[in-house]
């Protein structure tokens, strides 16, 4: 498939119907059992190679809707061939392009949802807009993710020691958007300043002229030189101790 999700031909004649727990045979399958067939069997193809492609860990429930039981259509003489219609992922409310190329040629759209359920992290207990995450803050839990443009993060190293942006219920998914580097480094601070030259390493007290966190750049002044420099900060010091920051 071109798009990894365009099209996917399935045979009509390996659909199975079941009834009641057991197999059904001696029926013939609707013309609507055929399309809510193609459809999940598209839709789990479409998931799985999804899942591979983006080495995503998790698990998936598909849920066809049903059609319409007045909809009339032709038995197909041909293979129905099935597409994704939209969205651009085989995510949340999908709707798949179910089409009959035969002597009567049709097209239904069937609409379905996806749920992709992972581990992500939450929080345990409620958290105030520019409170900082701690370890016994945050959890992993299995979430539905279809349907979360806003994003969300499944390591609870990605979360810990970062600042919240606004005020979390217990229970509540944190996006990134909900995050922001917390701040190491304050205007006024007392810090190392390191310059690394090959095998040389040279150390020099130095001044934050600037907030900053990690990985930041801040502008720093030299105490023994008296010139300012721009510099990246690169470990958190201690703010209430003589243990300076490093920058380099």
């Amino acid at each position: 498939m071109a798009s990894g999700y365009g099209s996917l031909r399935c045979t009509v004649a390996v659909l199975w119907l079941f009834s009641g727990g057991q197999f059904a045979q001696s029926e013939p399958l609707s013309l609507s059992d055929q399309l809510i067939g193609v459809t999940q069997g598209f839709l789990e193809f479409s998931i799985e190679d999804y899942l591979a492609t983006t080495q995503t860990e998790g698990r998936y429930q598909i849920q066809v809707n049903q059609l319409d039981p007045r909809m009339t259509l032709t038995q197909c003489d041909k293979e129905l061939t099935a597409s994704l219609e939209s969205p651009a992922q085989p995510l949340g409310r999908v709707t798949v392009k179910v089409r009959c190329e035969g002597s009567l040629p049709w097209t239904v759209y069937v609409p379905a949802q996806v749920h992709l359920f992972r581990q992500v992290v939450i929080v345990k207990r409620p958290l105030k807009r520019g409170g900082i995450i701690g370890e016994d803050d945050v959890s992993l839990s299995e979430r539905d993710i279809s349907q979360m443009p806003q994003g969300y993060i499944t390591s609870l190293d990605e979360a810990i020691g970062q600042k919240m942006t606004r005020q979390m219920v217990n229970g509540q998914i944190i996006t990134p958007l909900q995050m922001e580097q917390a701040e190491v480094i304050r205007k006024g601070d007392q810090v190392v300043i390191i310059a690394k030259s090959g095998t040389l390493l040279v150390r020099m007290p130095g001044e934050a002229l600037s907030d900053g966190g990690l990985g930041e750049q801040i502008r720093v002044r030299n105490l023994n030189s008296k010139r300012v420099i721009k510099a990246r900060v690169t470990a958190p010091g201690d703010r209430k101790s003589t243990r300076r920051t490093p920058v380099t």
